[in-house]
């Protein structure tokens, strides 16, 4: 590998280490060729649910290049969002939240840092071109994740790293930049099927997930109601589901996060402690409105809450 490449990889890690990402690791943007079938059974098994637009931009999905012309690197990035403080532990009997949503929106916080992150690279080595994904394209982002030797996709089909388990928001770089790639790194998942056993609708067998059947798909993408079969199943979780990660055993190393914009809010705080009793929709719109949680909107979130009180 020439020292140009060398450097301008050092470069990166270095730059996205000063922006607060915990892992950043390097591939070469190249057509995901293993992940193809896996994808195609996925979605013809329709355990997709009601998320069509998982079944665009198919191309797209498996090559970066088809994303981004003239991509050569996708650089993954891993940032914290575990919290000091769970809100979920603190009162297990009342409704619960998903850690992710505790604070403001991961894809605004973290867009502007790869925003600036790339600013900053583009000083340092000149004109790069590409794109900065979070969350918000068909980009595959545990698999690129996975390649680049950050961690491996577990049982519970979620990243999963050895130095702090799994509560990350994962972000990439697609550029036209040669860097030196990583190289993946082996499943340490084992014979451990906790994730499996833990799943109260049993959405997930080993390594594959039926998002029909996940909590969070159920309160955060379904539109229409949530189906009978899952009354009583939804151990209070009223936006999203953090079961499957709460129980791994790799999360015993997970660290507090150091990201103010991920701090729950006072007001978010106080809707907790009355249980969420007295949410209206301007509460919503008070307490919600920089966070992940106005995916649902009002209506949504009122009909997760009314079916778990009714269960």
């Amino acid at each position: 590998m020439n020292s140009q490449v060398a450097k301008h990889t050092q470069l990166v890690k270095q730059a996205a280490k000063r922006h607060g990402f915990d892992f950043c690791g390097i591939s070469k943007a190249e057509f995901l060729e293993e992940e193809a079938p896996r994808l195609e059974k996925w979605l013809k098994s329709g355990a997709h649910g009601c998320m069509s637009y998982m079944e665009n931009h198919f191309e797209k999905r498996l090559d970066p290049t088809k994303l981004v012309p003239g991509a050569k690197s996708v650089v993954s990035l891993l940032y914290n969002y575990y919290p000091e403080r769970d809100l979920a532990d603190e009162k297990p009997d009342h409704t619960r939240l998903a850690k992710y949503a505790y604070g403001e929106d991961y894809h605004f916080v973290i867009k502007d840092k790869l925003k600036t992150l790339v600013q900053e690279l583009q000083a340092e080595i000149g004109q790069i071109e590409g794109r900065v994904f979070v969350d918000s394209a068909p980009v595959m982002e545990r698999q690129w994740a996975e390649k680049s030797g950050l961690g491996w996709i577990g049982k519970n089909t979620l990243l999963i790293t050895k130095e702090q388990g799994s509560f990350f928001f994962l972000a990439e770089l697609i550029i036209d930049l040669e860097l030196e790639a990583d190289g993946p790194i082996k499943d340490y998942c084992g014979t451990c099927t906790r994730c499996v056993d833990a799943c109260p609708t049993d959405a997930i067998t080993a390594y594959q997930l039926d998002a029909s059947k996940c909590i969070s798909y159920l309160t955060i993408e379904l539109k229409d109601g949530i189906p009978e079969e899952f009354r009583g199943k939804m151990e209070n979780w009223a936006f999203g589901c953090d079961i499957c990660q709460d129980v791994c055993p790799w999360n015993r190393f997970s660290k507090p996060h150091q990201e103010e914009a991920f701090l729950p809010s006072r007001e978010l705080l106080e809707v907790f402690n009355n249980n969420w009793q007295e949410l209206t929709d301007s509460i919503f719109r008070q307490v919600f409105k920089k966070s992940a949680v106005k995916r649902t909107k009002f209506e949504g979130l009122k009909r997760n809450l009314d079916f778990l009180r009714n269960s």
